[in-house]
């Protein structure tokens, strides 16, 4: 594809403008917050694992720092989420977003705002919650400073991160959680052969390159992978040469749910591990310490979201009513009732098989990680690559619909 000195120009100004944006919101995150010691932080976390991993989620390995930015953009992920599965369950939100125009998009961009704005609240105050058994002069004062600051901050990345999508290259919010997950790569490296110096072998280190060559391509595959349908419209079927006629089809594609049920069930399959913290119901020990249950488990509840979710995002009778006002017919297959049926099946069909690729790509890893008695290899997470993926494919997605939208303009002036 060869790039004229125009398109070049505004790739690189888009390019510029997106990494001038993420390098200000990474800074953002190490501006302390007024009110907080961090000397006191540091000396407390250096002493409590858990709440080390807790900041340095955040803020990065070895660095203890609660930050302007310091929630990111996770408010606004939770808050999408929260929104996606509203979208399900409302009709009247669902045919906002269907109807597609300008109002009904605006409609459903203020309320992930509004409920972003809630999360980030939220947020802020477990944080500050949190920081109260940390902190020799927390006050309720302070407290309210900090839930500002944090939220406010996270208002700001929030807005910062829908120019980049607006007026940049590639979507905000993905880049930012891109950042995050590269940023943190080093530091799994070094952890991964650290922590596995001795038990490294021949078979150890072919192993874990399988499994990340495997699922890279698993990943792009259920990024990319779809079932086409063909159609035949109306137009078409009264045309007197036959030849050539099914240039349409829909794309089904096999990963509709995306993240989402890997994000549910590990809400869920942590719950029994939050529970024996408290010190109570103990004997859900078993549950955790089981590795072979606790895959089971992973492996069911990711088939059995990743169908709901699915069922959500694709409405068979929807699909069939739509071809049916635009006059397109499946070749083969009545319109109406017989269409919903056969969409419903192979949409059934196409779930069951992305379902169970994402199911064996997530529990993989930790067959692996036991089997050679290898630790750390959870951080190379499939929701992690699933996302790296998703974001490279999209932007080089972008930058194809940038060239050819530039060579079409440049045609027609």
């Amino acid at each position: 594809m060869k790039i004229n000195k125009e398109i070049r120009d505004v790739l690189l100004n888009r390019l510029l403008f997106s990494l001038g944006i993420l390098l200000l919101i990474r800074v953002g995150t190490f501006l302390p917050v007024p009110g907080i010691n961090h000397s006191d932080l540091a000396f407390y976390l250096q002493r409590h694992s858990v709440a080390k991993n807790l900041i340095s989620t955040f803020s990065g390995e070895n660095t203890f720092v609660i930050g302007l930015f310091t929630l990111n953009i996770f408010p606004y992920i939770n808050a999408t989420i929260f929104v996606q599965l509203l979208l399900g369950f409302s009709p009247k939100l669902s045919k906002l977003q269907k109807e597609g125009d300008f109002e009904g998009r605006r409609t459903i961009s203020k309320l992930t705002r509004f409920i972003t704005l809630i999360w980030a609240i939220i947020q802020s105050i477990g944080v500050t919650l949190y920081l109260r058994q940390i902190l020799f002069d927390w006050n309720y004062l302070l407290a309210a400073q900090i839930v500002l600051w944090l939220t406010t901050g996270a208002m700001i990345v929030l807005w910062l991160s829908e120019l980049i999508t607006d007026y940049g290259l590639g979507n905000g919010a993905s880049l930012l959680i891109y950042t995050n997950i590269i940023s943190n790569l080093p530091n799994l490296f070094k952890k991964l052969i650290v922590e596995n110096n001795e038990n490294f072998t021949v078979l150890s280190i072919i192993g874990i390159t399988v499994l990340i060559l495997t699922s890279l391509y698993g990943i792009v595959f259920l990024q990319q992978g779809i079932r086409k349908i063909p159609l035949i419209s109306s137009k078409q079927l009264n045309q007197s040469s036959m030849q050539d006629v099914v240039n349409n089809y829909l794309p089904l594609r096999f990963n509709q749910a995306g993240v989402m049920p890997i994000i549910l069930t590990t809400a869920i399959l942590v719950i029994p591990n939050y529970i024996v913290n408290l010190g109570i119901f103990q004997w859900l020990n078993f549950l955790t310490s089981f590795k072979p249950l606790y895959w089971i488990g992973y492996f069911v509840l990711i088939l059995t979201f990743s169908s709901f979710y699915s069922s959500i995002v694709l409405n068979p009778k929807d699909i069939s009513d739509q071809l049916q006002k635009m006059a397109v017919t499946i070749p083969g297959v009545r319109p109406g009732l017989q269409t919903t049926f056969y969409l419903k099946q192979v949409i059934k069909r196409i779930t069951l098989i992305g379902a169970t690729m994402l199911a064996t790509l997530t529990v993989v890893p930790n067959f692996i990680e036991s089997t050679l008695n290898i630790t750390g290899l959870n951080g190379l997470s499939t929701t992690s690559l699933l996302i790296l993926a998703g974001v490279v494919l999209d932007l080089i997605r972008e930058i194809n619909n940038i060239y050819y939208s530039n060579v079409y303009n440049n045609m027609y002036q």
